[in-house]
């Protein structure tokens, strides 16, 4: 019989192979007695600053004959099954097109590819490895290209976004995510950990293998294809039109990211519903790493074991902060700041950090939720607007040259004038700009954020201001809209053959997330529909 047991305690310095000793006295069995055992979740216990445990989750199956002695705290173990239904019944006359190869992309095209459907990906950026040699130019002073950059090209915005797998939801379809993951490179942990981070040096090799795979299972790639529009026939998508001509489809899976601003524009004249989300913005917080570390763990010995220390702060709503909590997201231990650009003449940041946490920055996301009703307009894009309108100012008041503007957190908290920047330390490669950082925020956003600092560093023991610079804009953390679905055929209501995934379509808020999203969507597909003969 199965068994699943919580709270198994240990020291950050014993190894996994301890937590066997830990379920066995747990049982009250002798270890020699258990079954296979697994790790289903392990997370970092850093209340006692001088006492760090890890909290595992573990299961075990006892032989038959063997039971437990001690049956506290026990619950048998039976795991939800995932869902892989066969195919249906209904023709389909030309294979489906997923348009885009971020998460939601690769894991829609991926199970497609598994079930013999042989998709067509198109990517209106390159492979991903002439992405890397591009971007490294583009850091280095190189000109911007809009259509190979840090969030177009193969992979999409994951794959240079930190690679962070982090998740609120569970059950099969999770790891299943997570297990492809792991067979394209990810290591055996990231099933189990309660913060998986893959590095974004790892992100490019594990999108490449997705291909490889995807190609090997019947699926093809196509590179350099921009989407430029539907064509529709009676309220049903019948084909798209790209920048290498035409594709003829009745399914297509539009997985386009939270940047593509030229593919909402198309859409939205073409009928497509789109509505306005609220969206997260604000600033990118940074510190050194080393005062992080110290922060955290207290004793010098846990930082060989743990590596660079991360954290994650909120402060809650209050009239000085107009009513608004503001928190960090995506937080890069040992990492460093980029440039998160997608149009000419705009600027806005965003962080990453390899496998190895190993440069001496810490920068952090720092936000504030802006809600439709403080966009200013009706219209479906005004939020993409309002990221456009600040990332233009930001670009504009630093020069130009896609330099970052920079501010003493301490002096943007107090309101003061930002002082030289060749005295803050930054990680981002393309230089800085002091300037006045609420000048790149919609007011209500710079306010709460001024209010809500002090109260983050209160909670931090003063470890969060102290030596930390502010960059800005941070406007890509979330999707301004979604693209209307239906919950269940998960197609655009009145718009037969077009599903809406995705980061892009308002229905994922990361990698985990957004390849659910397009798994689940395949999911859909094949279990209405044969595969193309």
């Amino acid at each position: 019989m199965s068994f699943k047991l919580s709270n198994l305690t240990l020291p950050v310095e014993e190894p996994e192979e301890a937590v066997a000793s830990a379920i066995a006295n747990r049982l009250g069995l002798p270890k020699a007695d258990l079954g296979r055992w697994r790790i289903v979740r392990k997370s970092l216990d850093a209340r006692q600053r001088n006492d760090l445990k890890y909290v595992y989750t573990a299961t075990v199956e006892l032989p038959e004959g063997v039971a437990p002695k001690r049956k506290q705290d026990l619950a048998p173990y039976s795991p939800d099954t995932f869902y892989d239904p066969p195919p249906g019944k209904e023709p389909m006359d030309e294979r489906p097109v997923v348009v885009g190869s971020g998460p939601a992309g690769l894991l829609a095209a991926y199970y497609l590819a598994k079930k013999g459907y042989r998709p067509l990906v198109i990517e209106r950026g390159k492979p991903v490895k002439e992405r890397v040699p591009a971007i490294r130019d583009f850091d280095a002073g190189g000109e911007f290209d809009r259509e190979n950059n840090y969030l177009f090209g193969e992979g999409g915005a994951g794959a240079f976004s930190d690679g962070k797998l982090t998740y609120r939801v569970s059950g099969p379809d999770v790891d299943y995510a997570l297990e492809r993951f792991v067979e394209c490179g990810g290591r055996p942990s990231l099933v189990y950990e309660q913060r998986p981070h893959l590095g974004s040096n790892k992100l490019p090799m594990i999108c490449r293998n997705f291909r490889r795979r995807i190609d090997a299972l019947g699926g093809e790639y196509w590179f350099d294809t921009r989407f430029d529009r539907l064509n529709i026939r009676d309220n049903r998508v019948v084909g798209i039109v790209t920048s290498k001509g035409y594709i003829p489809t009745r399914h297509v899976i539009l997985a386009i990211g939270h940047s593509a601003r030229d593919t909402y524009e198309t859409l939205l004249e073409q009928g497509v519903p789109i509505v306005q989300k609220a969206f997260q913005l604000g600033l990118r917080i940074e510190q050194p790493q080393e005062q992080i570390n110290r922060h955290k763990y207290g004793r010098e010995r846990y930082i060989d074991i743990l590596g660079a220390a991360d954290y994650s702060l909120i402060a809650n709503a209050k009239e000085s902060n107009g009513g608004k909590d503001v928190f960090t997201f995506c937080m890069c231990a040992g990492g460093w700041i980029i440039p998160s650009v997608s149009e000419p003449g705009l600027f806005c940041t965003n962080g990453m950090s390899n496998s190895r946490h190993e440069t001496p920055f810490a920068n952090s996301g720092l936000v504030v939720t802006l809600d439709p009703s403080e966009f200013g307009s009706d219209h479906p894009l005004a939020g993409v607007h309002v990221q456009q309108e600040y990332e233009r100012k930001a670009f504009e008041l630093a020069g130009g040259k896609y330099h970052t503007p920079i501010q003493q957190a301490g002096d943007f908290v107090a309101g003061l004038s930002p002082r030289d920047s060749t005295v803050l330390n930054c990680s981002y490669q393309r230089g800085s700009r002091p300037l006045d950082l609420s000048q790149v925020l919609p007011p209500v956003i710079a306010k709460a954020i001024r209010a809500g600092l002090p109260v983050m560093d209160e909670k931090y023991r003063g470890d969060l201001l102290r030596n930390a610079i502010l960059v800005g804009p941070e406007m890509r953390g979330s999707s301004p809209v979604r693209i209307d679905r239906d919950p269940l055929r998960r197609t655009c209501p009145n718009l037969g053959g077009l599903y809406p995934v995705g980061e892009g379509a308002g229905y994922a808020g990361g990698i985990v997330t957004a390849a659910i999203d397009g798994l689940r969507t395949a999911r859909t597909i094949v279990e209405r529909f044969a595969p193309v003969a």
